[in-house]
């Protein structure tokens, strides 16, 4: 997840630039730049890596005086982390950052190309800048210009350009990607979150989506839809924890919220009106390729698992899956027309890692799906996709499992499409379910209190059994991994068909039942098997669409067309149970103890 900082006024700008990315550097990044117009002079720099590679490229640099300066940390989407794809962007007299994916840059960049204009980087980003100077050119107002810019762009986007044909001004728009103005006398600044402008601004205005305009040292100036418009600032916090988290109690509750949002990233520029489409993968990527295997570990390895049920029903294409820290000691049977993927939120994941490597020292054609463009992972692989979720600090994953799985449910409707094994009405229902995800991810406030409220009677007793059929199975592996990494109380996942091979024997009263129960898969079924559970006495909390008669406790679900939109949204409610239990029982629910974010040992 990107960030953005800008300032205008007459203090050292570079050092308010670099202080400020510096405060976002909790939201992950791989790059950073920064550029300033001083006068009419324009200076930039950027550096790939941490923060403490820009501060020594501008150790040199001063600025004195009036001036407007813009920087940016990179999280890629679009380019490997380098130097010619930090941002900011480059046209020949201006300059852009931006937080967010314009769905259309592939559109704009031919056409911009068409009429000569040269790009250096592999962005989506840098079109922003380039038609921003064509209509300059066009309209001879940089104002006009800059709307004009805003009106052609699509998809989610916070940006900030600043052009030596008004050297005095910073121009802003806001669509889908946080923004904010602040404000100390005639100083404006600019960031993507509270936490860069704490203890420097006083005043703070929140763009709304649709909103832009220019801002100078002593005139702001805000329009949307409508024509111009009057804002009302607002006291700025001084708690920048608090800031970070954007107002939640824990940045675990705040990846939960963030799903819905950073699942449409997952999915722009992938998913086309009938068909679905990886820039990353060759078109013959797949070539040769009869079986596939993944290698994951923890979190990772539950939406392989899933995925696994995907591959072998929608793409018709046979999929095992691994637990990375066993695969390297078994000797493993491997053949060159097996696609070997693996699995990583960091990228770093140290089993996985070997794993890998066995693959590709076996002569496996490798791909890696991982959340940390330039990981060690993604740069061991022949080729990666990255899920675009954003930093994620929670230890217990949550919006990397989210995204994870939808890359892995992309990708299996690809391998179908690419293999002709996949109807045109079975490509146009699932695309249909995709779009509709985000929607199934958002958190209500109803559903929230009510999870609150049931929590309470979930501290005590002997354990929990979280049970499902098909991709559920691994869902409900996962809803117990997530209790069990944040409450310490013991967890574990079943297939719900299994309990009556021996796990049964532990039912009573103080057993808890999480039953996952899809009206829109195998509902009669596992039905049966949570009235067999119930009969002898265990205490049912039934996650369903469907009312149960037999539950001790329910949350209904809305979702009940698609099995994958119902998967998603009884994902929420796992999530938020396990958090909401773990805060009753007063533990640290971003940092559980024992656990690290990254294992990179083995």
């Amino acid at each position: 997840m990107c960030g953005i900082v800008g300032y205008i006024g007459r203090k050292e700008k570079k050092e308010i630039l670099l202080d400020g990315l510096q405060e976002l550097e909790y939201r992950g990044y791989d790059s950073a730049g920064i550029a300033v117009i001083e006068g009419e002079k324009l200076n930039n720099f950027k550096a790939v890596g941490k923060l403490e590679n820009l501060r020594n490229k501008t150790n040199t640099f001063e600025s004195e005086g009036f001036g407007v300066s813009i920087g940016h940390t990179r999280w890629a989407t679009h380019g490997k982390p380098t130097e010619l794809n930090a941002h900011p962007h480059l046209g020949a007299y201006s300059y852009v950052v931006h937080n967010g994916i314009i769905e259309n840059y592939q559109e704009l960049k031919k056409e911009l190309q068409n009429e000569g204009v040269t790009f250096l980087s592999q962005t989506d980003t840098e079109t922003i800048v380039h038609l921003f100077e064509k209509y300059h050119k066009e309209l001879g107002d940089p104002f006009k210009a800059f709307e004009k810019t805003i009106e052609r762009l699509e998809g989610a986007y916070a940006t900030l350009l600043i052009t030596e044909a008004a050297p005095d001004t910073v121009f802003f728009a806001k669509n889908g990607s946080p923004m904010l103005l602040g404000f100390d006398g005639n100083e404006v600044y600019f960031a993507s979150s509270d936490t860069p402008i704490i203890g420097k601004a006083n005043e703070v205005y929140y763009l709304e989506d649709g909103e832009y305009g220019y801002a100078k040292e002593e005139e702001v100036k805000l329009f949307d839809a409508t024509g111009e418009k009057s804002f009302t600032k607002q006291a700025l916090t001084a708690d920048k924890a608090l800031a970070q988290k954007d107002g939640y109690r824990f940045f675990m509750e705040k990846e939960i919220y963030e799903q819905s949002r950073v699942m449409s990233d997952t999915m722009i520029g992938r998913i086309l009106e009938d068909s679905i489409y990886f820039e990353e993968l060759p078109e013959d990527f797949f070539e040769g390729i009869y079986a596939i295997k993944i290698c994951a570990c923890g979190t990772s390895y539950h939406s392989a698992l899933a995925a696994s049920y995907l591959f072998e029903r929608i793409g018709k294409m046979r999929c095992d899956v691994e637990i990375a820290s066993e695969f390297r000691y078994k000797e493993p049977f491997l053949t060159d027309k097996t696609l070997f993927i693996t699995i990583s939120q960091s990228g770093e994941t140290a089993d996985t890692l070997e794993a890998l490597k066995m693959a590709k020292a076996a002569g496996l054609k490798t791909l890696t799906i991982c959340n940390v463009d330039n990981s060690s992972i993604v740069r061991e692989s022949d080729a990666a996709i990255l899920t675009r979720a954003g930093i994620e600090k929670g230890v217990a994953s949550t919006k990397a499992f989210a995204t994870q799985s939808m890359v892995l449910w992309m990708l299996a409707l690809y391998v179908g499409q690419i293999r002709h094994s996949v109807s045109e009405e079975t490509l146009k229902r699932e695309i249909d379910a995709m779009l509709h995800t985000p929607k199934a991810l958002v958190v209500e406030d109803k559903l929230h209190e009510r999870i609150h409220r049931l929590s309470k009677r979930y501290l005590h007793g002997h354990g929990f059994f979280f049970i499902g059929r098909d991709i559920f199975y691994p869902l409900a592996l996962e809803g117990a991994l997530k209790l069990k990494e944040i409450s310490y109380l013991h967890a574990e996942g079943y297939p719900a068909g299994e309990m009556k091979h021996g796990p049964i024997a532990l039912a009573d009263s103080e057993l808890f039942t999480i039953a996952l129960m899809p009206r829109s898969l195998l509902y009669d079924k596992i039905k049966s098997n949570v009235e067999e559970l119930s009969a002898r006495d265990a205490t049912i909390l039934a996650i369903s669409p469907e009312p149960f008669e037999l539950a001790d406790d329910f949350i209904q679900t809305r979702y009940d067309s698609h099995p994958i939109l119902e998967y998603f949204e009884m994902m929420v409610v796992t999530q938020l149970l396990a958090l909401e239990i773990s805060v009753r029982l007063g533990n640290d629910v971003d940092m559980p103890r024992n656990l690290a974010k990254s294992v990179t040992v083995e």
